[in-house]
């Protein structure tokens, strides 16, 4: 997979260009949340996050405090593409 191949997914994000509101603090999490409902590539931005460990934003729907509870209660998991996209993920 080509690092374009990768990125593509980006390009269909509800959130494209509002990277500034998607890092908010306290209750405005609840707001930049919202975008993400519906959004045809939310599985694909969560795995990025999770796979990646970004410590910040709301990515996929999930603020840093949660994607944080979900890595430590599924520490089995080594590829999140791959279970939340169906990739393979390596």
């Amino acid at each position: 997979m080509t690092l374009i191949e990768v990125d593509d997914w980006t390009l269909q994000a509800k959130c494209r260009g509002m990277q500034d509101k998607l890092f908010p603090e306290g209750a405005d999490q609840k707001r930049a949340r919202a975008v993400c409902m519906g959004c045809a590539v939310r599985s694909q931005c969560l795995a990025e996050a999770l796979d990646n460990r970004i410590e910040w934003g709301v990515w996929g729907g999930m603020t840093e405090r949660e994607r944080r509870q979900l890595l430590r209660q599924r520490t089995d998991i080594n590829s999140w593409q791959s279970v939340l996209c169906g990739r393979n993920g390596t």
